[in-house]
């Protein structure tokens, strides 16, 4: 096995990886370090399943990798990779489909045992198929300190906020998953079972799970009945009060559970079309869970008459209600066009970010009701509103940071929730039993009401506490435990945290609830200080977006280390949601911003581990070199550059490698860069010529979601005079 393993994923990080990974690969083999790459992307993951009927077998690269996290020797930098929906699945499918690959469409309906089957297949690929299996480790992310001098320095925009701006939150105040919880701390090993038992008593055993003691277990439901009532309100609130209606939800990570609450926000919002055309609807097979553009796609099959009418009932609907805000204007898409385009950990920042406002149909922004169903984390986002109207907006530049440590190793809560969830057939019950059939659990629903479990085990939280003792002793700044004394699960969480190890290491804490959590690591950033966020796995993942976008513009730049449980290590490379809307400016006019800073910094501390855990004095020198490039990086702002000609992702991994090649140059190993270091300095001119001449003129990769590697690397690597030199 290398001794680094660079992951394929998706989207913006895979075309770039095209242009930086030869180059990383080239540095480090002169070090005697082997850097090698596995497929773990999208199309990746659905060759692998199905690699028993196809032609040609595909290893199972995230299968290996997950192995590969139980090892001590496990050093993993993870790009980050797409959550799919089911329209991105079954765009993936269709995509390998025209390419030859004999693939089964995925079953909207189950109707034999062979569909079962096919869709048990798929159920392992859509959604957060790749996290869970490679977080066998607690979250430690951050920002470094040139990473920081640089965003003072280079200030982003962050919009203007005062006491008259209307952008509010709205949640459910009853009925959810926050409102039903219930949670406890398992006393002994046991295996659960969760059974429904309809109106009629006829009982359907669900899913059996393995338990081990001292593990917190969670189970609740969301009432459907009063989530479309919740909709009505909301859609309504927005339209008296001239708000534009955004809906934020996690529809790829929580694939079960946020695609169905989405889809009710579409069926409340256009009611009367369904109402009407409920028929027609019902024989297309529209799904309402994927949203306006498959529900659009289908009805354009229809005559033109009928298609016409339906077309005029949703525009009546689009004038007469609400307006809705906009994912892109320009093409008349609606934040209800897919469920995957507004992903509430980088729409809800990037909202804030932007004054509180989204922009509606007529590419004007406009402030907005975010609807945030669930009223577990809402509250954090409106907490955050607050303070912005009252305090004003944050100064960039003399702002400090909120660093997180998050419990995220073995699936833990709500994010391992998928193969626990279930939607309601009918009325009756959930009721989950121990092995002995003693009741643990137990829910009245009705149908169509969304329950799940969620499970935190004891080593993880042990784990999760510990890396915040580490990170408080080490940067001797405070912690703010984000902890709801009103939560069943929250209150468990709490119980295991021994406070006398904090109070007798000096380390400063606080536990307080989401709100009060929010507002005050946003003084305590006012004032310039820095302050670490310790928080369960929605909350990292959620935080690790709006605090970021907050300080730096983006959370890319963000420093992601997961100590592996084992030993071991993975180092994840920021964010990807603004991965599609690249990509698709890479295709259009060969000009890519991606920023790798991220994949930067991974690098650096996949080095720092590889050079402590193996003693490899090749890699530390390594990584204080590359630290020492990205700082110069930094200073002389060679990102990526907006705009056509000008320097784009490629030119900026070329400056990257200047820079290594000139610190190693004067380094230990200084006779392995020497040339390459000049080499790279005198055709400077040559080669950015060579990258920015190019653009400009549409490109084809062969796939989207299985380019052509080829076809793709000529594309990414388009100086021939780089190319030479770096070998």
């Amino acid at each position: 096995m290398s001794e680094i393993i660079w992951t394929k994923t998706d989207e913006a990080p895979l075309f770039s990886s095209y242009s930086l990974l030869p180059i990383l690969q080239s540095f480090l083999s002169k070090a005697g370090i082997k850097i090698s790459q596995k497929d773990i992307s999208l199309a990746g993951r659905i060759l692998a399943e199905f690699s028993d009927i196809l032609a040609n077998k595909h290893e199972n690269a995230l299968e290996l990798l997950g192995e590969l996290t139980k090892s001590a020797d496990a050093n993993i930098i993870k790009l980050p990779n797409i959550s799919a929906t089911l329209p991105q699945l079954n765009a993936a499918i269709s995509e390998l489909r025209s390419k030859g690959f004999d693939l089964p469409l995925y079953p909207n309906e189950i109707k034999t045992k062979e569909d079962e089957e096919i869709a048990k297949k798929y159920a392992k690929i859509i959604g957060s198929a790749v996290n869970p299996v490679l977080r066998q480790g607690n979250s430690d992310r951050r920002c470094v300190k040139a990473v920081k001098d640089y965003a003072r320095a280079n200030p982003h925009s962050t919009g203007e906020w005062d006491k008259n701006v209307k952008t509010r939150v709205a949640h459910m105040q009853d009925g959810d998953f926050y409102a039903n919880e219930e949670s406890i701390i398992s006393k002994k090993d046991d295996v659960y079972t969760i059974n429904f038992i309809n109106k009629n008593g006829e009982k359907t055993k669900l899913k059996e799970l393995e338990i081990l003691k001292d593990e917190i277990i969670d189970a609740s439901f969301m009432s459907v009945k009063k989530l479309d009532k919740f909709y009505q309100d909301a859609f309504k609130s927005a339209k008296d009060d001239d708000l534009l209606v955004s809906l934020h939800l996690k529809a790829t990570m929580m694939k079960v559970s946020d695609p169905a609450i989405f889809g009710h926000a579409i069926k409340i919002f256009f009611n009367k079309a369904f109402d009407e055309f409920g028929e027609i609807f019902k024989s297309l097979e529209i799904n309402e869970n994927n949203g306006l553009k498959d529900i659009f796609a289908k009805i354009s099959t229809l005559k033109e008459t009928e298609r016409n009418r339906i077309k005029a009932k949703f525009d009546e609907i689009f004038t007469s209600s609400a307006s809705v805000a906009m994912v892109n204007s320009a093409q008349g898409v609606t934040n209800f066009h897919v469920p995957n385009d507004t992903i509430i950990d980088a729409s809800m920042p990037a909202m804030i970010r932007n004054s509180g406002t989204m922009y509606d149909k007529n590419g004007e922004p406009k402030e907005t009701l975010a609807i945030i169903p669930d009223k577990t984390y809402a509250t954090l986002y409106q907490a955050c509103i607050n303070n912005l109207k009252e305090k004003g907006s944050l100064d960039v530049t003399k702002i400090g940071s909120v660093s997180n440590v998050g419990l995220m190793a073995k699936k833990a809560e709500e994010y391992g929730s998928h193969d626990k969830t279930f939607i309601a057939k009918d009325d009756g019950e959930f009721i989950v039993v121990d092995k002995d059939d003693k009741e643990v659990f137990k829910f009245n629903v009705q149908s169509g009401d969304i329950f799940r479990m969620t499970q935190a085990k004891d080593d993880a939280i042990k784990s999760w506490i510990d890396l915040a003792l580490n990170r408080g002793k080490i940067t001797g700044e405070p912690l703010v435990f984000w902890l709801d004394e009103n939560r069943a699960h929250d209150r468990n969480l709490k119980s295991k945290i021994d406070l006398l190890k904090f109070e007798n290491a000096g380390v400063k804490y606080e536990i307080l609830n989401y709100e009060k959590a929010c507002e005050k690591c946003l003084d305590i950033i006012r004032e310039g200080k820095n302050v670490i966020g310790v928080t369960g796995n929605v909350l990292r993942d959620y935080l690790t977006d709006l605090f970021p976008i907050l300080e730096l513009g983006t959370s890319s730049k963000m420093l992601s280390v997961v100590p592996l449980l084992c030993g071991g290590g993975m180092f994840e490379t920021g964010a990807g949601g603004t991965a599609p809307v690249l990509v698709k400016e890479l295709i259009e006019q060969n000009h890519l911003i991606w920023d790798s800073l991220g994949e930067y910094l991974a690098l650096i501390a996949s080095l720092e581990h590889l050079a402590n855990s193996k003693s490899n004095k090749n890699a530390k020198i390594l990584a204080k070199t590359l630290d020492g490039a990205v700082n110069l990086y930094l200073k002389n702002n060679k990102s990526p550059q907006m705009g056509v000609k000008n320097p784009d992702t490629r030119a900026s991994h070329y400056y990257l490698a200047l820079y290594w090649a000139q610190e190693l140059k004067n380094s230990e190993l200084g006779k392995e860069f020497t040339n390459l270091a000049d080499d790279l300095l005198a055709n400077e001119a040559k080669i950015l010529n060579e990258l920015c001449e190019i653009q400009g003129d549409g490109v084809d990769f062969g796939g989207y979601f299985y380019p052509d590697e080829q076809k793709s690397s000529n594309i990414m690597r388009p100086s021939q005079t780089l190319n030479k030199i770096i070998g």
